[in-house]
């Protein structure tokens, strides 16, 4: 019995882990670091947010793909050759839809530490 509650704690601490580790190949980088990269017209920049977040506080220049619909939009409204940036509320979405972007073959993927709760 002890065995098995190793196993279920490994795989619980493992699960964690591979939540909050940036995955590798996704740039991070501040909400500083975003306000000198706005202007970039050689980048995409994507908020996973749902719409009613999108509407009540938004970037200028961010386009809205909520998370949920990401994959059945991103290779229709993106192009996979050009960097995508991609912000949310916290950050915890942006990073799960920056490792999404990655399985989908998106090349330059940087996510927003902190998104929208760090922006001033």
């Amino acid at each position: 019995m002890d065995y098995l509650n190793y196993v279920v704690i490994a795989l619980f601490m493992f699960f964690i882990i591979n939540r909050i580790i940036p995955a590798k190949g996704i740039r991070q980088i501040s909400t500083t670091d975003l306000k000198k990269e706005l202007n970039d017209k050689s980048k995409q920049f994507v908020d996973v947010r749902t719409p009613g977040e999108f509407k009540g506080n938004s970037i200028k220049g961010f386009k809205n793909l909520p998370l949920h619909q990401l994959s059945q939009k991103a290779e229709k409204e993106l192009l996979k050759d050009k960097e995508v940036i991609v912000m949310c509320q916290s950050g915890m979405r942006s990073q799960k839809a920056s490792k999404l972007l990655k399985k989908l073959g998106f090349t330059k993927v940087t996510n927003v530490k902190g998104g929208m709760s760090a922006w001033r």
